[in-house]
Order: C-alpha cells, then sequence, then structure tokens
C-alpha cells in the first residue's frame, strides 16, 4: 500500500492536486480525519480492494482532529505502511486574492480577516510542513502547471499514456449518450439484425464478432478512426485533457456498435491506453 497524505495552506491547490492524483490511479478522499487512515490501511488488505494507493487531504478545517495527525503517522511506522506528505503553500498576497477571487471564506477566520486565518493557519500547520516529503510553492502557478507538476512528481515513470478512454456503444433509437465528446456512427456496416440467426445475439458473440470484425470496411474504418483519436489524444494530452468519452452508435445498439467498441477496445489498450468500455444498449431488445 501507498499512502499521499496532501497538506498546506488553504488556497494553495490541495482539491486540485488531490484531482490529478486521482487522475493518476490514486484513490482520493478529502477532507480525511487524521484518525480515520488507519481504518483505511486496514481495508487495503481485504483481497480486491481498491485502496493500494491512496491520496488524502489532511488541513486545519478538520480542527481538533488535526492533531492526531502525528499519531496516526506513528502508527503507519509501527505498521511498516509507507507514506509520503505533500505540503502546498503559496504566498500570504497571492492566498488572500485567490479567497477574494473565489468569494470563499478562509476555514480559519469564518467572522474575521483572511489575513488572520492564514496566520493562524500558518502556525498551526508549520510542524507537518517541517516534516513533508515534498513541498510545492504554488505562488506563479495556475491550475494546469500545478496538474503538470503534481503528474511529473508522482505519476509512475512508465505510465507514457495519461488519457483515460471511456468507448459506449449505443443505440440511436435510444438517444445519444450524453458525456460523449465524440460519437461515431457506424450504421453503413451490414447490419446481423436482418440475418435470421444472428438477430437475437449480441455483438460479444462469436458469430455476430466475425460478421462484422471480419469484413474488409469494417477493419478498415477501425484502422483510421483509431489513428485518428490517437493523432486528437495527442493534442488533448497537451491540453491536459485527462479523460475522453467515444460513443459508437447503431440502430439498436446490440450488434454493429458493440463489435466496434469492442475491436477500438482492442486497439487502445494494445497502444498502451487506459480504457473503459460500456454497452449501453446491448441488452434491450
Amino acid at each position: 500500500m501507498e499512502i499521499t497524505i496532501v497538506t498546506g495552506i488553504s488556497g494553495a491547490g490541495k482539491t486540485e492536486a488531490l484531482k490529478r492524483l486521482e487522475d493518476i490511479g490514486y484513490y482520493s478522499i478529502d477532507n480525511m480525519p487524521p484518525e480515520i487512515i488507519s481504518r483505511i490501511v486496514d481495508l487495503s488488505s481485504v483481497p480486491g480492494s481498491r485502496y493500494d494507493r491512496v491520496s488524502l487531504v489532511v488541513d486545519a478545517r478538520g480542527g481538533k482532529s488535526f492533531d492526531q495527525l502525528f499519531k496516526t503517522l506513528e502508527e503507519l511506522n509501527e505498521k511498516n505502511v509507507p507514506y509520503r506528505i505533500l505540503f502546498l503553500d503559496a504566498a500570504n498576497e497571492v492566498l488572500v486574492r485567490r479567497f477574494k477571487e473565489s468569494s470563499r471564506s478562509h476555514p480559519l477566520a469564518r467572522t474575521g480577516r483572511v489575513v488572520a486565518g492564514i496566520a493562524r493557519e500558518r502556525e498551526i500547520m508549520q510542524p507537518v510542513k517541517e516534516k513533508a516529503d515534498v513541498i510545492v510553492d504554488t505562488s506563479d502557478m495556475n491550475v494546469h502547471d500545478l496538474r503538470e507538476k503534481i503528474g511529473e512528481i508522482f505519476a509512475p515513470a512508465e505510465s507514457v499514456r495519461k488519457a483515460l478512454i471511456t468507448i459506449i456503444s449505443f443505440g440511436y433509437k435510444y438517444g445519444l449518450p450524453l458525456d460523449a465528446d465524440i460519437i461515431m456512427d457506424v450504421r453503413f456496416l451490414p447490419n446481423p439484425y436482418w440475418v435470421t440467426e444472428l438477430r437475437d445475439k449480441t455483438g460479444l458473440e462469436k458469430p455476430v464478432y466475425d460478421f462484422i470484425a471480419d469484413r474488409e470496411e469494417a477493419r478498415e474504418f477501425i484502422n483510421k478512426f483509431t489513428e485518428l483519436i490517437e493523432s486528437l489524444l495527442d493534442l488533448y494530452e497537451q491540453e491536459r485533457k485527462a479523460y475522453l468519452t467515444i460513443g459508437v452508435g447503431c440502430t439498436g445498439g446490440r450488434h454493429r456498435s458493440v463489435v466496434v467498441a469492442e475491436e477500438l477496445g482492442k486497439r487502445f489498450k494494445k497502444d498502451g491506453f487506459t480504457v473503459n468500455l460500456l454497452h449501453r444498449d446491448m441488452e434491450k431488445s
């Protein structure tokens, strides 16, 4: 198990850092009471647990419970659980400006001046800062700069592809998937529905799969579409876009779209991308 504790001064970018860690593959939890961290460690030993890489925001918002952090760190040491502390900071004038721009109050100065809350928080957080493994000053960073910095520090060296690709097969008769970034219509392919012995099968069954995937026009389309998407992904990654959702549609969402989605998934996985496949309408009549 690996734990990254994200902490620091309010307004320095902890939430954005946590989002980036989640993109990298960490199970992320915001505003975590320190005394519950040990429970997460216990859950990590359960077979099939999602808690092999965890990032947690622990900060002064926790009030008195924040005082438990050092005791929890001692418990992690006793259990030989590796952890890192990422501390985010920024200059006072930058923090004040960010709070004004967001129209949010400082968590330690809800009825007073922001500068007073920052001063109080620095006093509370100083012992944690002294134990931090990584300190990042975000004073001159925007959101994209911070996300890139977190990626440089925490992304595994072997992770070449950053984008997560979700492929949704669907039937046009049931409507478009609202969360798709790109929609591809594959109704130009021959429809197995009109072949009696294939009509009641799905695109995951071999007879239907072969009927579509073995066609020259299907192979040519999938090759060209894969090349197009990968060229776009290079550009998306330059713009720090971590997710891409592709909708592949046919009439009913049972045959052609399922096969094409599966084939695309195989291609993208082979090229190093993380792929989620969803056949939205396959089981509908």
